[in-house]
């Protein structure tokens, strides 16, 4: 079965836009900073006249000069907020970015020095005190200027986190996408290791009794219609993977009899479990390969699942030869245990001991899915 190609990895942001960067910087939560800081700038100022003036003058004063600030402090964060938005429409880099914005903040800071002279009726005497309004005109420019470059590093910072977080995500997808064909690739090789060593059997009881090779290849027939799909599936079931087991099991029997005697059990409730295709199988395969094929009276194999705390433990035990040199390092031994290391982590393990009074036992534990998690094998 062909798999699907990979998806894209996906942004960890979506990229700015220019209206983004607008609201970014002008929206409810600015202007009541402005407001706040309007105020205290206000109230600051004014409070030593507090005891010049009765309180109901005082307040109105204040209140004139809060309006007049406002009008400066909220066309500046306007202008800041248009000037981020073209910076970002345009492309523009850091130096051409402050270079804009600081001219339209010099720009926004003149128009709101004549939006105060028209609220306030000076327009007429506008000339009268050009001191005043420079003073006014280079405090508002100086604040503007110095708040646009807060907002634009603010938001250079967030764009180069932006960019470090793609990269890892695309990191992450290039190193999942390489575990995929490492372990496609493992798992492809217990393939035919497998195959092969069961069409071998199938030969040797054809040079034997060929009745009974015919009858043992109509049995594999059968199996192998039922395993291939599994083969290339990219999940199984511990209850499939039993089921795999028992019925390469029963064509080993057909052609060893009474030399091969085996009993599978697992505990109820452990059938759906997932887990990884050809790993069962494959303990199988090495315990009668390795354990009872060198023995003239063979022996037993037995399988049993059950759980284990948070974890299904299968054990499959036999009575064969025991460890040898070679015990343990063939290639689907070896290929199991990569594949175990690269879908689980430490989360899995695949152990070999010593059976009483003879014999190996492989213990194979692979951590249950949550209900919000399942494995993804591959």
């Amino acid at each position: 079965m062909q798999r699907p190609p990979p998806a894209p990895a996906a942004s960890c942001a979506q990229p700015l836009t220019p209206r983004a960067a607008f609201c970014r910087i002008f929206n409810l939560r600015t202007v009541a900073a402005v407001f706040y800081f309007c105020l205290a700038v206000v109230v600051g100022r004014l409070l030593t006249d507090l005891q010049y003036e009765d309180l109901g003058d005082w307040a109105m004063t204040t209140l004139r000069f809060l309006r007049q600030n406002l009008i400066s402090g909220l066309l500046l964060l306007a202008t800041i907020a248009t000037a981020d938005g073209i910076a970002v429409a345009r492309g523009l880099g850091r130096r051409a970015a402050l270079a804009v914005g600081v001219l339209l903040v010099l720009a926004g800071s003149a128009l709101a020095v004549l939006l105060r002279a028209w609220v306030y009726g000076w327009l007429s005497t506008l000339g009268n005190e050009p001191a005043y309004l420079a003073g006014v005109w280079l405090t508002w420019a100086l604040l503007g200027s110095l708040g646009y470059a807060l907002f634009y590093l603010v938001r250079e910072d967030e764009q180069q986190r932006r960019m470090l977080c793609d990269a890892e995500c695309a990191d992450q997808a290039l190193g999942a996408q390489m575990l995929q064909a490492r372990l496609s690739a493992l798992q492809a090789q217990i393939e035919p290791h497998f195959l092969f060593n069961t069409l071998a059997n199938v030969r040797r009881l054809y040079e034997t009794t060929p009745e009974r090779g015919r009858e043992m290849l109509s049995c594999l027939i059968d199996y192998l219609r039922a395993a291939l799909p599994s083969m290339r599936s990219s999940s199984s079931t511990l209850g499939r993977e039993l089921d795999l087991a028992r019925s390469f099991l029963t064509i080993l029997q057909m052609r060893m009899g009474e030399r091969l005697q085996f009993s599978i059990s697992a505990e109820a409730g452990l059938l759906d479990a997932p887990m990884p295709p050809m790993v069962l199988p494959t303990l199988v395969e090495n315990a009668v390969k390795h354990g009872l094929g060198p023995l003239p009276e063979g022996g037993r194999i037995d399988i049993r699942a059950s759980r284990a705390g948070d974890d299904v433990e299968i054990e499959v035990r036999d009575t064969g030869a025991g460890f040898t040199a070679a015990k343990g390092s063939g290639v689907g031994l070896a290929n199991t245990r990569s594949r175990l290391a690269g879908l689980y982590g430490t989360r899995a393990s695949l152990q070999l001991a010593a059976g009483a009074p003879r014999g190996v036992v492989a213990t194979l534990r692979l951590p249950l899915p949550t209900a919000a998690a399942a494995p993804a094998f591959a």
